[in-house]
């Protein structure tokens, strides 16, 4: 009985692994499992757990976000960004794809919402890139790893949950990722600006004759209409958070009025646009919420049957041998092998609850800790076979695209992406900085 939630555990994961939906495995489980362990009285302990989810204020930044994030994608910013973003780097060798990840930097800054990124760049950038030239893998490879970039770039959907679960203020969290997301967007450019002095076929520039008409009165035109509304939103999203003005859930409120404002003003709003925005809104909510109430039910099973004892004093053994970097590379190793299978929703929720109480006790700052595991967490996006970010990519790709091609495109920017993680593990500094400069003043 004593290892019973390590039981539990194994058949989640076979469950998982065997292509059961994770809400309805999560809440099998733990009923199953609950049964055993506590009998009937589980059921009355249950609803109380229920209950204190679907009551957690923080949580109502989700569908304000996600409702932000959705209408700002239908409304058409997003291609003028491209366009004018494309034009302002088009001189430079690879600067289409250094475009793509400024354009992924900003929409994540504006949405949140991976997959709304992903698709809207595979549609309109990855055709321009190969009728410029563009060599495949590259092109698929810029626009999969850009369109990630919500995932740590705030505001997130990602560290509104993992702030939730860790206890952490998800305003803290929001701060302390706007370094490690401008490192990761550097990272991504270096990468493009290597391969374009390495391989100049592969990244070339827009001829010069084609650019010749491009005054800087024009290009200052484009910019006001393409750029400056997406930055005012997110000044006035992640602006009111870091002054202290609003909660993140007012500032989620804020952004989801000020991307219907843009539609409306770029002439995009319809009735049919709001009711779309809304049903997919409520999709995604949803789904997000009713993972989070198995979760809850697992989690509330396997703490009360002593499973975070167990896997304490399994890291706690560790540590005392090999000390508690050894034991964070381990989490983080594990965060990522998991996530070549899990999606990012089913880590945060069954994961991230057992580890972080544990690794906060071995000494390490919550809100750097969350943030690593953000990062990580963005990986889970780009990495075969499930990839989430690089089935939307094929879906909405030229035929002539392979699998193949989006695969080998997405591994170096993999790669990045890890140095980017021990970056931020080797200088903390990255994430405590900016909050403590905010709180000091």
């Amino acid at each position: 009985m004593e290892y019973l939630p390590v039981w539990m555990f194994l058949a989640l994961t076979i469950l998982l692994m065997a292509g059961f939906p994770v809400t309805f495995t999560l809440m099998g489980t733990a009923l199953t499992f609950g049964l055993i362990g506590f009998g009937w009285d589980f059921f009355n302990l249950l609803p109380l757990r229920i209950w204190g989810v679907m009551t957690n204020v923080t949580l109502l930044a989700v569908p304000l976000f996600v409702f932000m994030g959705v209408m700002l994608e239908r409304s058409g910013l997003a291609e003028e960004l491209l366009d004018t973003m494309g034009l302002l780097f088009g001189r430079l060798r690879g600067g289409l794809a250094i475009s793509v990840v400024v354009v992924g930097a900003l929409l994540g800054a504006s949405t949140g919402i991976v997959g709304a990124t992903v698709v809207t760049m595979g549609l309109l950038a990855v055709p321009t890139m190969l009728k410029r030239g563009y060599n495949k893998e590259l092109a698929t490879g810029t626009v999969s790893a850009s369109g990630t970039l919500g995932q740590i770039i705030p505001p997130s959907i990602v560290l509104v949950l993992i702030g939730d679960i860790v206890g952490v203020p998800v305003g803290d969290l929001f701060m302390g990722a706007v370094l490690p997301g401008m490192v990761l967007v550097g990272l991504y450019i270096l990468y493009i600006l290597i391969v374009s002095l390495l391989k100049p076929a592969h990244a070339p520039a827009i001829p010069r004759e084609e650019l010749a008409a491009l005054t800087p009165a024009v290009m200052f035109k484009k910019m006001s209409r393409a750029l400056f509304p997406p930055l005012f939103l997110m000044l006035a999203v992640l602006g009111s958070i870091f002054a202290g003005i609003a909660s993140p859930t007012e500032a989620a409120a804020v952004g989801a009025v000020g991307a219907t404002t843009l539609t409306v003003a770029n002439r995009k709003f319809n009735l049919t646009i709001l009711r779309e925005v809304m049903r997919s809104t409520m999709q995604l909510t949803c789904m997000v919420f009713i993972i989070l109430v198995g979760a809850a039910a697992f989690g509330l099973v396997f703490r009360g049957m002593g499973g975070d004892e167990i896997v304490r004093e399994f890291l706690g053994g560790i540590a005392a041998q090999h000390g508690k970097w050894f034991v964070l590379a381990i989490v983080m190793g594990l965060i990522f092998v998991i996530g070549f299978f899990l999606d990012f929703i089913e880590i945060t929720f069954i994961h991230v609850p057992v580890l972080a109480p544990i690794m906060i006790e071995f000494g390490f700052d919550p809100a750097w800790f969350c943030i690593l595991i953000a990062v990580n967490l963005q990986t889970s996006f780009m990495t075969p076979p499930f990839g989430f970010s690089l089935f939307y990519l094929k879906a909405v790709t030229p035929p002539d695209i392979e699998t193949g091609h989006i695969y080998r495109g997405i591994i170096p920017f993999v790669v990045f992406q890890l140095i980017g993680l021990a970056i931020v593990v080797f200088f903390p500094i990255l994430v405590t900085w900016l909050p403590k400069i905010v709180f000091a003043s």
